[in-house]
């Protein structure tokens, strides 16, 4: 067995993984990376489909420090978005320490600290440390449909092309941007489209005044000031709900995901998409709404998220309440050293900045883990931080919160001697190999096979 102990394992080859490769490879921190699929990319390379563009914009969604193309868009495409990530892989040289085909089947805690991954091909190593960068866009989420359906039922994510919906009765569940993109474009090519929305979401317009909504919102600009400005572009652009024949979301916006979407009032208004309330039950051809009444659809795309999964993890470790991993600092476990649970929010605006920001935080806490035999996740307990309590971040709010981080760092160090002298002979708990199908634990998916953001 070749010697991997000095190293870290990267879970994931997508935007969140190859950001951290980039970052432990420029501090000289020695690692290897894997991904499931064939090629790298994550999500852009797997999961989405061919007419998708970035709801945010190139801007904050690039690396910081690595702009993309001059000739690129605002809203990139899913192939410009494929050929920067590519771009990135090739700049920074990541391709060398990239396995692809290679699926993790369990990473469990062993002796001394160190972290055994089991692969599915059978094949095992023993590392230093697991950076989870495996995404959340692949445990799909279904909602319960009462009834039969004579037609097909698929998750948006099983969407790829425009002629799966051509001349098609559409029902489209859900509300949020993929629901709506989908509904937009069942609206110019199906024989009918129905959204179907358990509530009613704030459209936010993807620009104002030729410029891109979300670079209107500056790092300065606190939340309530952002939604002052949101509520105030939704209203000149769209005007009120009811003028849709939708209700008032019954949430702050932001509260919640956005919804950025131009599409969606303009063809209501059009009568190409048909707004309707939640799904009471399925009736051969027909499908029945909780207001009564019922229409015919030849094809449902169930638009209803994703679940947050680790199922290559023991139960133990299974950190997951809802859409929330509970760790602190966002990354980080406090009864566990060396696994680290990366890229599980959902940051409102462009990953690639909040990534670029955050990720040299992250580098000193990793060396810093090195000093200490306690876990990062214990300091910051140990220094009054809480769990998070959602999976939704304001960015301009994490960057300032970063900075002052890396202003207040040597504390931090400072507090991690104390608390690591507190436990002189602190060890992870090892965990036994896996010995039960993991759907049994509660992780049920469509597939176990780890894939990447």
């Amino acid at each position: 067995m070749v010697d991997t102990t000095h190293k870290h394992l990267i879970i994931g080859a997508g935007f969140v993984g190859l950001g951290m490769a980039e970052a432990l490879k420029g501090a000289g921190i020695p690692y290897d990376q894997v991904d499931a699929s064939d090629d790298i990319g994550g999500n852009w390379y797997h999961g989405v489909y061919e007419t998708a563009h970035i709801i945010s914009s190139r801007k904050i969604t690039q690396f910081t420090h690595f702009p993309m193309p001059d000739d690129y868009p605002d809203f990139p495409s899913a192939q410009n978005m494929r050929d920067y990530l590519n771009a990135f892989a090739n700049h920074f040289d990541l391709r060398q320490h990239i396995e692809l085909n290679r699926s993790v089947n369990y990473v469990r805690p062993i002796e001394n600290n160190l972290w055994e991954v089991t692969f599915t091909d059978g094949k095992q190593r023993i590392y230093k440390g697991v950076l989870v960068c495996n995404g959340h866009h692949w445990c799909k989420r279904f909602p319960e449909l009462k009834g039969e359906f004579n037609g097909e039922i698929i998750h948006s994510k099983d969407y790829k092309r425009l002629e799966m919906l051509r001349g098609k009765r559409v029902l489209v569940i859900g509300s949020g941007n993929s629901a709506c993109d989908i509904a937009a474009e069942a609206a110019r090519v199906g024989a009918k489209c129905v959204l179907s929305m358990r509530e009613s979401v704030w459209f936010i317009p993807k620009t104002f005044a030729g410029i891109p909504f979300v670079d209107l919102l500056q790092w300065w600009m606190p939340e309530w000031f952002q939604r002052l400005t949101a509520y105030g572009i939704m209203r000149l652009t769209f005007g009120k709900h009811e003028e849709y024949g939708l209700s008032k979301p019954n949430h702050q916006v932001f509260d919640k995901h956005p919804t950025i979407n131009n599409e969606v009032p303009y063809y209501i208004k059009h009568g190409r998409i048909i707004p309707k309330p939640t799904v009471r039950q399925l009736n051969g051809w027909e499908v029945e709404f909780i207001d009564g009444s019922c229409e015919e659809f030849d094809l449902i795309v169930c638009a209803t998220g994703y679940d947050v999964a680790y199922s290559f993890l023991p139960q133990e470790l299974q950190r997951v309440e809802g859409s929330v991993v509970k760790c602190y600092g966002g990354a980080f476990p406090d009864d566990y050293k060396g696994l680290y649970y990366i890229g599980w929010g959902q940051v409102r605006g462009g990953v690639g900045s909040v990534i670029a920001a955050s990720s040299p935080l992250f580098i000193r806490c990793l060396k810093l883990q090195d000093e200490i035999n306690v876990p990062i996740g214990l300091v910051f307990k140990e220094m009054g931080q809480q769990l998070p309590t959602t999976h939704l971040s304001d960015p301009q709010k994490t960057f300032r919160e970063l900075k002052l981080t890396n202003f207040l760092f040597n504390r931090i160090v400072k507090k991690a001697h104390q608390v690591d002298a507190q436990y002189p002979i602190f060890r992870n708990t090892p965990l036994l190999p896996n010995t039960v199908q993991l759907t049994e634990k509660g992780v049920k998916c469509d597939s176990l096979v780890a894939e990447s953001q």
